[in-house]
């Protein structure tokens, strides 16, 4: 009982009570004397109830308290020893001093005294050796349990959470997905069809989906003729991820039968209970996936991760110039409307990016806009040198060129920025001039990751090009001809073609050879871009000494790798990686090597059987499948060896993750 019960203070008014009663008593006397007896006696009778009702209520008080204290201390026995909650006492060793009779039942031992805790699970070691955990979940046994650890007195209490564990895994198993599956080059295929064949086609697409929906438990429904809707549910998701969507194989295999190149592209959002929110996510993992070229799944979530499965094809090259067409006309439009156009590419441009850069600086000329070409003129790539000595002699190309600082002075609110050769911010030459212009256009033939530029007026990316400069040239063709392109302009556009297709030998198709027929048309000179194109002896002997390296980890897949502390430059590294490649029994290569305050640079590249790209981007990086590369900026060339072993074994194992 409390010290402040103990005082019983309430006595200490009713005494100044007596006192001042006493007091009028022998005031009232003086004029009274039978007055005052009376009042007395009325005084005494009140007083006296007062002091009665004042005892028995301490008495009973005190009475409930030692009551309700015992009645605690009861309690708090039976729910050591009863309640259904583990509760284990350990020493500085962390051996079981004591435990409740429920532990002891719960784990079937017949005593728990004596026992290292470590021993009953090891999942209470982080408990023990954080001085932050206070909390965690183990399982014993068949049993979930939540840990609650009091350090200062080395006690445990361990909550048994299973059925609620049990309750949230059907929850989030039975959550919904929704998914957008798309027929690639379903229209092209099809326009030249008759309506027999294309009715067939339609009912062996709808047929395989169908099936595959029923075998799953899929609800699939067809919306337009190259799209469908798939409904389920994430244990489902589950499922599909373990047979890494077998569908998209399936597809493939069937229709490559007929002669046809169908392929199939899914988007799936999953991770949340709103059905808006799914919708929208499988339609940008959709998004996605066309812009990597098509023939696999992107799953979405809330928290922005990506999973990828498939892409084991190169992009199937699009017949049809429609769409370049459109892109061309809409691209016109823009520079019309704007009053200087400023073109960057990706940080240490190489030919591609260069000769992309001077065609749409040509298209704003042949709009009679002013076009720049922003260019960090301390850091290139030194296969552009001798481009770029070429181009200073040409006054009129030359003053093109401006710096980034340059370019900041002057740019406006009605300019228009125009990034080719790369869609990511991070590798843009300088990001200040993404961040202050409105109106931004991409053009680029990469497959698209997630790291993306947001905000753009116009995009125009086509992985199934082999490079930028060849979808430039696409797009002058549309243009108006107020102005043709010069000797120069043509060849480093053409230049840009072959360095990229390794001279016409990879990711070359019908419109690659079209565009460099159009460039050679206009003027180009093959002599001159075998000029641009020539290496020194040092170069080769550095390559050589690379190959030496070489090692197999896998079944056609070779790696090798600089000497550490020698910097290289990152043309170097894609050569040795493509030298590689031409080799007996090699259907993956990759070179890593020092890139000086880039760290240790990571070039990939196969012929189409080993997807690289989704090895890269497991590194940070990305590409094509077949022409990939990353940078790893805390690594050194052993560790990135031991990194890059392990997004192998990854990418084997199953979809990967960006």
């Amino acid at each position: 009982m409390s010290a402040f019960f103990r005082k019983r203070k309430l006595r200490y008014p009713l005494i100044a009570l007596l006192l001042l009663g006493l007091a009028a008593a022998i005031l009232i006397s003086s004029r009274s004397e039978w007055i005052a007896g009376i009042f007395v006696l009325l005084f005494g009778i009140a007083f006296a109830a007062a002091w009665v009702i004042e005892k028995k209520t301490y008495e009973a008080t005190e009475q409930h308290i030692e009551t309700l204290s015992y009645r605690m201390k009861k309690v708090g026995e039976e729910a050591l020893l009863e309640m259904p909650i583990g509760i284990l006492l350990v020493n500085e060793e962390f051996d079981i001093e004591w435990a409740n009779p429920y532990m002891t039942s719960t784990l079937e031992y017949d005593s728990l005294i004596g026992e290292s805790l470590f021993s009953l699970s090891e999942d209470f070691l982080p408990l023990t050796t954080s001085n932050e955990a206070t909390e965690t979940t183990i399982t014993l046994g068949d049993r979930k349990y939540r840990v609650y650890y009091r350090v200062n007195d080395r006690l445990f209490y361990l909550f048994d959470i299973t059925e609620q564990v049990e309750i949230e895994t059907l929850y989030y198993a039975d959550r919904t997905v929704i998914g957008i599956l798309f027929i690639d080059n379903y229209d092209e295929l099809s326009q030249g069809m008759d309506d027999q064949t294309r009715s067939n086609l339609n009912s062996l697409v709808t047929s395989l989906i169908n099936d595959w929906g029923a075998k799953h438990g899929i609800f699939v429904k067809r919306v337009q003729s190259d799209r469908f809707m798939a409904i389920f549910n994430e244990s489902i998701l589950k499922e599909l991820e373990k047979s890494k969507f077998a569908i998209l194989d399936d597809i493939r295999e069937v229709t490559s039968k007929d002669n046809l190149a169908l392929t199939l592209s899914i988007g799936v959002g999953a991770g949340s209970a709103s059905l808006v929110e799914l919708g929208s996510m499988a339609q940008s993992g959709l998004d996605l996936v066309l812009g990597r070229g098509g023939d696999q799944v992107a799953i979405k979530n809330p928290s922005g991760k990506v999973k990828f499965y498939g892409g084991k094809t190169n992009p199937v090259e699009k017949r049809t110039r429609v769409r370049a067409r459109v892109i061309s006309h809409a691209l016109r439009d823009l520079i019309q409307e704007s009053d200087q156009v400023f073109i960057m590419g990706h940080k240490m441009p190489d030919m591609d990016a260069i000769g992309a850069a001077v065609g749409v600086a040509k298209m704003a000329a042949m709009n009679k806009v002013k076009g720049s070409i922003v260019l960090d003129f301390d850091e290139y790539d030194r296969s552009v040198m001798r481009l770029m000595k070429e181009i200073e002699e040409d006054e009129v190309l030359f003053n093109q060129f401006i710096t980034p600082e340059e370019a900041i002075a002057t740019m406006t609110d009605n300019s228009l920025l125009v990034i080719v050769d790369t869609h990511k911010p991070s590798m843009v030459i300088d990001e200040r001039l993404l961040q202050r212009m409105e109106r931004v256009v991409i053009i680029d033939h990469h497959r698209r990751g997630e790291e993306f530029i947001t905000n753009t007026m116009l995009v125009y990316m086509e992985p199934y090009a082999s490079s930028t400069a060849e979808l430039v040239t696409e797009l002058i063709e549309y243009q108006p001809k107020h102005e043709k392109l010069s000797m120069l302009e043509a060849t480093a556009m053409l230049a840009g073609i072959i360095v990229d297709t390794k001279s016409f030998t990879l990711r070359t198709g019908a419109r690659t050879f079209e565009a460099a027929s159009y460039l050679r048309a206009n003027g180009a000179d093959t002599v001159l871009v075998q000029r641009l194109l020539k290496e020194d002896m040092e170069t080769y002997l550095e390559r050589a000494k690379i190959v030496e390296t070489v090692e197999f980890v896998a079944d056609g897949i070779a790696i090798a790798k600089g000497e550490p502390g020698k910097i290289y430059s990152p043309v170097l590294i894609a050569q040795t990686a493509d030298i590689l490649l031409t080799m007996k029994d090699v259907n993956a290569s990759f070179v890593i090597a020092e890139r000086g305050e880039n760290g240790v640079g990571i070039s990939a590249r196969s012929l189409g059987e080993v997807n690289v790209q989704l090895i890269m981007e497991n590194l940070g990086g990305g590409g094509h499948l077949t022409n990939a590369a990353t940078q790893l900026s805390d690594a050194t060339v052993q560790e990135a060896v031991e990194l890059l072993k392990n997004a192998i074994e990854e990418h084997y194992e199953g979809g990967q993750t960006e």
